[in-house]
């Protein structure tokens, strides 16, 4: 797997793992997969229209290069999606800045990672092996919940290359989340097994939501990948493709499609209009009004609301870690529109 590559093959993925590309492709809401959600592939023809499911056979073989990071697109085609979806990717250094905000505020102290350097738009990264505040530990960090909303190709969370400028990062210079989340674990756990139960534990901490997929399916492999190179760096060799698969399971449940002012399925609501995606999954009567589209109250649009895995909750019935939950539930009960 070449990791210097910013555009993730699918074709190489379906040939090595076609499971984990099928994972990836996975939406748990509906139980099918996720859409396209977005109109620039429908002169490609039948399977490519805006509420059809993206399938391995229309991203493979012939197609293997119908999807592609947002800077390899053309300029007319990143236009058109800042116009549609108000799509605008993040700069690494303004990303980086960021996170170092959030970061400050968890250690109580700033410059953890790194320092920035404002005027050349970079950083330098601080190598030495990160300490924690008093009261706090590296597992603290690594369980602490983080989430990246309406979150692209995923910039805030992984940083395999500035998603503006398609430059690839060094893995040791990298700033997202999740990177400082793996780093934490390399540098406090040596031993092949313990490593990758705390890499489950980041990635199950990791949260973000999209509404286009082809940008959903860039951001999933980005996290896929990341796994597999901090843990190349780590032991010298690939991780077996049982620990692939279950990392690309966390993640098909924790990167998800969503219209993020809804709480459901993207246009799974569309005001009681009979629509394709309402006949797909039979989600809404006909003619029936969406009370929460008229008053902007997310708990109570007729949509499929989007679930996901509070992977510290309790099932109710077995009492087994893993409480699937919709969105609106678990991170703001009073959360409005």
């Amino acid at each position: 797997m070449p990791f210097t590559d910013i555009d993730i093959h699918e074709d190489e993925l379906w040939h090595r793992m076609p499971d984990v590309l099928d994972q990836l492709l996975r939406d748990h809401t509906t139980g099918q997969n996720i859409l396209w959600c977005t109109h620039d592939y429908e002169s490609l023809g039948d399977g490519y229209g805006y509420h059809q499911p993206i399938l391995p056979q229309l991203i493979t073989g012939y197609h293997r290069q119908v999807i592609r990071p947002r800077v390899m697109k053309t300029r007319e085609q990143q236009t058109d999606r800042s116009k549609d979806k108000a799509e605008v990717f993040t700069p690494s250094w303004v990303c980086n800045a960021q996170n170092n905000l959030v970061d400050e505020g968890w250690f109580g102290r700033k410059d953890v990672f790194n320092t920035e350097n404002v005027e050349l738009r970079t950083w330098y990264t601080h190598h030495e092996r990160v300490t924690f505040p008093e009261g706090k530990t590296w597992k603290d960090y690594v369980r602490a919940v983080r989430m990246e909303i309406t979150c692209g190709e995923a910039p805030y969370l992984v940083s395999r290359y500035d998603a503006t400028t398609g430059t690839a990062i060094p893995l040791s210079d990298r700033i997202g989340l999740l990177d400082r989340k793996l780093r934490v674990v390399c540098e406090n756990v040596d031993e092949c097994s313990e490593w990758l139960e705390w890499a489950q534990l980041a990635y199950k901490s990791i949260y973000g939501y999209e509404w286009q997929g082809d940008n959903l399916l860039l951001a999933r492999e980005a996290l896929l990948y990341t796994f597999i190179e901090y843990y190349h760096a780590k032991f010298g060799r690939l991780p077996m493709q049982k620990f692939i698969r279950l990392i690309a399971y966390i993640i098909s449940w924790n990167l998800w499609q969503m219209d993020g002012l809804k709480g459901v399925v993207p246009d799974s609501c569309n005001n009681g209009t009979k629509n394709t995606i309402q006949d797909i999954f039979g989600i809404v009567k006909e003619n029936e009004t969406c009370i929460g589209c008229k008053t902007h109250k997310i708990k109570q649009h007729i949509g499929r609301y989007s679930i996901i895995k509070d992977w510290e909750g309790e099932r109710n019935m077995t009492g087994e870690r893993g409480k699937i939950t919709p969105f609106v539930n678990f991170f703001n009960k009073d959360f409005t529109c």
